[in-house]
């Protein structure tokens, strides 16, 4: 172990200030009204949207593999559009792999998420206010 010396700049060692109980208190509050207030940005966030499209996945799949096998013949070939044309299939392929199947709840997110819009912003004020205070108490 190697003793830090004082002139030592903190992100040098990768140094973490913790939060003081009032920071606590406010992000954990923060936390609780994400949590009430948004319960579809966290189900987005969270990527838990209902279970998963397995054939949508096997055809992304195979349309990466065949763009993967064009793109190769279009460099042996020497034919720039095949592995341009390879290339688009790749990339297709693997879009349709990563993105998320739709459900039946996101189609009733956008009714929900136009209630939530009034308490968020209201919270989010509220939130603003607190911060500008801190700030102004602060000096900064």
């Amino acid at each position: 172990m190697s003793a830090r010396r004082v002139s030592d700049p903190p992100a040098a060692e990768g140094f973490i200030m913790p939060l003081s109980e009032h920071e606590q208190r406010l992000l954990e509050e923060m936390e609780r009204n994400l949590y009430q207030n948004d319960a579809d940005f966290v189900a987005t966030v969270s990527g838990r949207r209902g279970k998963p499209n397995y054939r949508m996945i096997v055809i992304g799949a195979l349309l990466a593999v065949a763009g993967v096998g064009a793109l190769v013949a279009g460099v042996i070939v020497r034919q720039p559009l095949i592995g341009v044309a390879g290339f688009a299939l790749m990339l297709g392929g693997v879009l349709l792999v990563i993105t998320p199947g739709r459900s039946e709840a996101g189609s009733a997110a956008p009714a929900s998420s136009g209630r939530a819009r009034a308490p968020r912003s209201s919270w989010m004020s509220t939130m603003t206010d607190r911060w500008e205070r801190r700030q102004d108490e602060r000096g900064e």
